[in-house]
């Protein structure tokens, strides 16, 4: 479900990251929290005059350090781009890359919603893997669920359904095959962990 060719993001864009997944367990909140997959989320402000929401990119990531989210804000976010984020350090030396950086504030309480946009996406897409998928996702297929989530979610007001199916058909056909080893490779790090539909909050 991915263009290999798609425009990356740009313009004013929030990124953050969420955890997906993982058995309940006490302990850590937050970045570092066990048996969870790290997914980083980028959606495009667009304004409050058209509903806020541009386009969104998703992607699983080893953990929140500098090198993997940088890695995916270039693959993602088009060089000179203005980024959200909140004071996580991972994310300083964006202006070295780039990119402008604003920091939504240098420290946030739980509970207050700093970055309201990546919030909102975390919620659907958690939503709709208990929805959709029952909840029954594991770690080793995530990354493909997420890019089904920002296909659909991308397209979300577009008013020719025909047409949606018409270009996951050419994308079918112009990106190489995948096998069934290459699709359960993905992300290691968590396999094994069972994953319940009531784990995925």
């Amino acid at each position: 479900m991915v263009r290999p060719d798609r425009e990356r993001l740009s313009g004013l864009v929030e990124v953050d990251e969420t955890y997906v997944g993982g058995e309940k367990k006490k302990g850590k909140r937050g970045r570092g929290a066990a048996y969870k997959t790290l997914v980083v989320i980028a959606v495009e402000d667009k304004g409050i005059n058209t509903g806020g929401f541009g386009r969104i990119r998703l992607g699983c990531v080893d953990d929140a350090s500098n090198s993997s989210l940088t890695k995916f804000i270039q693959e993602n976010i088009e060089p000179g781009s203005t980024i959200r984020t909140d004071g996580w350090t991972a994310y300083s030396d964006l202006p070295l890359k780039g990119y402008n950086h604003i920091v939504a504030r240098k420290s946030g309480n739980i509970g207050e919603n700093i970055l309201p946009l990546v919030n909102r996406i975390a919620a659907l897409l958690k939503r709709w893997l208990l929805g959709t998928y029952q909840g029954a996702v594991r770690p080793s297929h995530l990354d493909y669920y997420l890019d089904e989530y920002t296909f659909r979610f991308n397209r979300r007001k577009s008013s020719s359904r025909g047409k949606l199916f018409y270009r996951l058909l050419q994308q079918a056909v112009i990106v190489e095959p995948v096998s069934g080893k290459d699709i359960r490779g993905g992300n290691t790090k968590t396999e094994g962990v069972e994953w319940l539909s009531d784990d995925l909050v």
